[in-house]
């Protein structure tokens, strides 16, 4: 299937490592031209030299570039979206992806940590979504990566809990009020995917090992999604090809959601 991505331009946020470089990854893949963005500069300047050289050898036939930034300044989304017209001649969607904040349970989390978190994955995303639907027209997509805890709150990560299903309500409204211009805004939740984040989680209980096999038990799928089964899905989603698709919060975790 032709997927529609050829030199289309999008913006990809955290994107030098886990869900979000699998995604620029996918969309690459495709041809189009992504804008990655990260908080360190050489993370990005690292990212953006392994994603270049993939397409050197013929395994990503897009363009990709590069900017640091931090999503919870509130000058970074125009500037996002200045730099990649200004780098690409377009701009027609979004991929908001934000490392998750702190774990801890309800007791241990601090307000320091909440308001942090606040700022980066709500205040922050809220802001990227905002700017981008005052510039995008008719075919152009904002995506958020969210996380299962929108249905399902995953133990040990409350401000987690507390924050990704707001910013799905945020979404779902976006979707709304963006509909009769053409514009989509779609939701990706991942769970279990094999990261530096999750095995991070996992490592959390004193037995990775114990704790993944635990969790692979519930999973219809008996195993961890690869970062590039997530990217591929963001992909389809953000792709001219899923032109229909809107405020859906699609779960990508191999079946371990017990709702519809």
């Amino acid at each position: 299937m032709d997927l529609g991505l050829k030199d289309r331009v999008y913006v990809v946020t955290g994107a030098t490592r886990g869900l979000g470089r699998a995604s620029a990854e996918a969309l690459l893949a495709e041809g189009a031209k992504v804008l990655i963005t990260g908080r360190e500069e050489k993370a990005v300047a690292e990212a953006v030299a392994e994603l270049g050289a993939g397409a050197g050898a013929g395994g990503v036939a897009g363009e990709v570039a590069g900017v640091a930034a931090d999503n919870a300044d509130p000058g970074t989304p125009d500037r996002l979206i200045a730099e990649a017209q200004a780098r690409f001649g377009g701009f027609d969607g979004i991929l908001i992806s934000v490392g998750g904040p702190a774990p801890g349970f309800a007791a241990d989390n601090t307000d320091e940590q909440w308001a942090a978190a606040f700022d980066t994955v709500f205040l922050g995303a809220v802001r990227l979504a905002r700017a981008a639907a005052a510039t995008l027209t008719e075919g152009g997509v904002i995506g958020f990566v969210l996380s299962g805890s929108v249905h399902e709150p995953i133990p040990g990560l409350t401000i987690s809990n507390g924050l990704r299903p707001g910013l799905a309500g945020f979404a779902k409204s976006l979707a709304n009020d963006l509909g009769p211009r053409g514009v989509r805004v779609v939701g990706l939740l991942p769970s279990r995917i094999d990261t530096d984040r999750v095995r991070s989680l996992d490592a959390l209980s004193g037995d990775a090992d114990a704790a993944r096999a635990a969790n692979e038990a519930t999973i219809p799928l008996r195993r961890y999604g690869t970062p590039e089964e997530f990217g591929r899905t963001a992909a389809f989603l953000l792709s001219p090809a899923a032109s229909y698709l809107t405020g859906l919060m699609l779960p990508v975790d191999g079946g371990a959601r017990g709702g519809f």
